[in-house]
């Protein structure tokens, strides 16, 4: 996406840490045009890995659902949402899964009602960030618990420094990411 890599390279800045912002392109605000393209890609290119026959996307509160609403949009599916505070109103039974926050330094608990997620549902998840890996590997284990088949995982920038990847490989489905930012032992960052 040539678009995007073009606006990293001339919004985003490394904070150091681990920290990339990208607040212009995805975290605060968002260009509509360009999340469309985001998901009309992820589509392609997912389709393009084989993977068909899909019923829901699913991401995590709040800089994933853009993208995972265009990706829907371009699946012609639901888009799901984990919710990081469970609240009153989610009375049925709940797929939870926890995952560390670098930004909110705190352990963060996923809620995903039984309503929305079924065993015979084939699902692609979706998120702003691959770094750790942490939170897609929450995701996939509600996805798991639901008894729903996971085809694939699909991230906007990877933090190629993170090596979250690696810790993907176990779950067998193609990860695809739009853009990645590597970083340097100098903190220069590389966007591609």
């Amino acid at each position: 996406m040539d678009q995007l890599i073009r606006r990293l390279k001339n919004e985003s800045e490394y904070l150091g840490g681990g920290i990339i912002k990208a607040d212009s392109i995805i975290n605060h605000q968002l260009d509509p045009d360009l999340t469309e393209e985001m998901g009309a890609e992820f589509a392609r290119l997912f389709k393009e890995s084989g993977v068909s026959g899909i019923t829901r996307i699913l991401t995590a509160e709040v800089s994933g659902i853009a993208p995972a609403l265009t990706t829907a949009r371009s699946f012609g599916v639901p888009m799901v949402f984990a919710r990081k505070k469970k609240p009153k109103t989610m009375k049925e039974e709940l797929f939870t899964s926890s995952a560390p926050s670098r930004t909110k330094d705190e352990n963060v608990t996923l809620h995903v009602s039984s309503k929305y997620l079924k065993s015979d549902d084939r699902i692609i998840i979706i998120d702003d960030f691959l770094a750790t890996g942490h939170t897609i590997e929450a995701l996939a284990s509600i996805v798991s618990k639901s008894g729903a088949m996971l085809c694939g995982v699909g991230c906007v920038i990877e933090k190629v420094f993170e090596k979250g990847r690696n810790r993907l490989d176990s779950l067998g489905v193609p990860v695809i990411t739009l853009a990645r930012v590597d970083v340097s032992s100098e903190d220069k960052i590389s966007i591609y």
